[in-house]
């Protein structure tokens, strides 16, 4: 079987993603490509909460919709995701919880019950540990191995590993198989979610300070980074909000350190009068902006595309940024390294713009796919006099011909460094003469310029599927893994601009060159690629949108995809 699907269902506090992520080592383990969906409410106990793994021979950055294992730990994961089931399929349950009554038809022939309560009791182990049980019948009823089942629960559970493995046991041995799954071998891969990818790119990116408020879907940055700080000399920080977090960074910045902050709208929507504090004052900061669906609070763990415009005019004046979407682990490696390079370089704020299932859903990382992008050098003063007059040899905010200064920092001898959120000259110091105002406004519309230029020599918009096909979809973000698997699997042209500002205009105009019928799709009610792309003089037909909080699965959006470029 080169491709099937897992899914576990339960309540909030039975352990659901951890479960779900044993599972994900266990076909790490033998050799498959997976990607791994997280459904959870914003509950701590309660609710239905579901993971599902989905393993594959070759790459994959999305769902399918369809399941061929369904392991049910109560009634409701049956009723709310029956409709998955494909011929076939594979149920695991809990004999002593559910009635055998209450299972699908389809599923009778294939179903594996055991008693988890009276395992429990024969092993002496608490009820915590009840989906080693039902972990040993999945393994028995696909075919898995005893021993791959046994070295993952020794590596990953270090708590209560022997009575793990007893309780395991007991489901695996009680269990019957039903289906015989490939091993395709080759070994494990690195697995890891779009936060983990990004926060080791700015770690390859030279950061030094991060700082943020915990926000959904941004937290999971915050640990992560907390967790590697002592391997990498970081400092990480959680002050008492998000104003604070961007000031800490700011400071950090105008110190010599490369610093990020992480958040998500909520969140961003306090940071933004420090973001033109940064455009001000010219101070490199990057912000991890992880979107979830809104306004106000929301839908907190459930994922959306909606503050593309927001990210492109956050701030109040006019000053040059940075916005980048990566779709996938590798590409959010690849370009938060170069967001943090561009900051830097370009004394701006860079915004690394995902969602929530980007941040939190798990992939294989293949490090073949990563980006090939180069490193940017930030231009350091060479100590060379700027100015005639004395103690002022240095201009933080000197004139040039790309519109970058050249950077010093406090502590350098015969520099006075200033940064000045006030309309300033050269020096930084405040003035409200009319002409220094213009120059400066004009010294980063060149800043602008330059950045774009040089940002137009990498390779800012991809092509997948049939690059010559007449029909064409438009995509950004996480839904850029679903809808390249379709656009493979229909014949279809899939675009997707990585860079969002400075907007790749001539490039995604390459990518769409001989397209009959164009539409775009994202996770917003608006359409605002769309509406950008066309604002740039590129012509859209049709847009695929939704905006439930759910990302899209590779079988629902091959419909959609067929019923709109019909």
């Amino acid at each position: 079987m080169d491709s099937f699907s897992i899914l576990i269902g339960g309540k909030a506090g039975d352990g659901i993603t951890q479960a779900g992520s044993t599972i994900a080592h266990l076909l790490n383990e033998l050799g498959y490509c997976l990607y791994t969906y997280v459904d959870s409410p914003s509950l701590i106990r309660g609710g239905h909460n579901f993971v599902l793994v989905r393993a594959h021979r070759g790459r994959i950055a999305a769902q399918r919709d369809h399941v061929n294992v369904l392991i049910a730990l109560t009634e409701e994961t049956l009723d709310k995701h029956e409709w998955r089931l494909k011929q076939r399929p594979v149920t695991v349950y809990d004999s002593e919880t559910i009635e055998t009554s209450r299972l699908p038809a389809i599923t009778h022939p294939f179903r594996t019950g055991i008693p988890v309560r009276t395992i429990l009791a024969q092993e002496g182990a608490p009820p915590v540990l009840r989906n080693a049980a039902i972990l040993g019948a999945l393994c028995k009823a696909i075919s898995i191995p005893w021993g791959t089942l046994e070295d993952v629960i020794r590596r990953y559970q270090p708590k209560m590993t022997e009575l793990n493995l007893a309780v395991a046991r007991h489901g695996y041995d009680l269990a019957t198989e039903k289906l015989l799954i490939d091993l395709p071998g080759g070994g494990p891969r690195p697995v890891m979610t779009g936060l983990e990818a990004a926060g080791l790119g700015l770690i390859r990116g030279g950061l030094r300070a991060y700082a943020a408020y915990p926000m959904t879907p941004a937290s999971g940055l915050l640990h992560f980074l907390a967790r590697q700080a002592p391997h990498f000399a970081l400092k990480v920080v959680q002050p008492e909000g998000e104003i604070a977090a961007m000031m800490m960074a700011l400071g950090h910045a105008y110190a010599g350190e490369r610093a990020a902050v992480g958040t998500s709208g909520g969140g961003f929507c306090l940071m933004t009068e420090g973001l033109s504090q940064a455009g001000q004052a010219e101070l490199p900061i990057v912000v991890a902006l992880g979107q979830r669906t809104g306004p106000s609070t929301g839908l907190p763990t459930y994922t959306a595309q909606a503050d593309l415009e927001f990210a492109l005019s956050a701030g109040h004046g006019e000053f040059p940024r940075f916005v980048v979407a990566p779709a996938d682990v590798e590409q959010a490696y690849a370009w938060s390294t170069l967001a943090m390079d561009v900051a830097w370089k370009y004394q701006l704020p860079a915004i690394v713009l995902s969602d929530r299932t980007l941040n939190d859903d798990s992939q294989s990382f293949i490090a073949e796919e990563v980006p090939q992008l180069p490193r940017l050098t930030q231009k350091d003063w060479d100590g060379a006099a700027q100015d005639d007059g004395p103690g002022l040899a240095y201009k933080r905010y000197f004139i040039t011909d790309d519109g970058v200064s050249p950077l010093a920092f406090p502590g350098r001898e015969g520099a006075t460094v200033k940064a000045n959120t006030y309309t300033h000259d050269q020096h930084g110091i405040s003035t409200e003469d009319p002409g220094t105002t213009v120059s400066m406004q004009d010294k980063w519309e060149r800043k602008a310029r330059a950045m774009a230029e040089e940002l137009d020599t990498l390779p800012q918009v991809n092509v997948y599927g049939d690059s010559d096909s007449p029909r064409t979809v438009v995509t950004w973000g996480s839904p850029t893994g679903a809808m390249r698997e379709v656009g493979e699997l229909i014949g279809v042209r899939v675009v997707q601009p990585v860079v969002l500002w400075p907007f790749p205009a001539r490039q995604l105009a390459k990518a769409l060159a001989g397209s009959e019928r164009v539409a775009v799709l994202e996770m917003n009610s608006t359409g605002q690629l769309a509406g950008l792309m066309q604002r740039h003089g590129l012509d859209v037909d049709a847009g695929i949108l939704r905006y439930d909080g759910r990302p899209f699965g590779v079988g629902e959006l091959r419909r959609q995809v067929e019923e709109v470029l019909a």
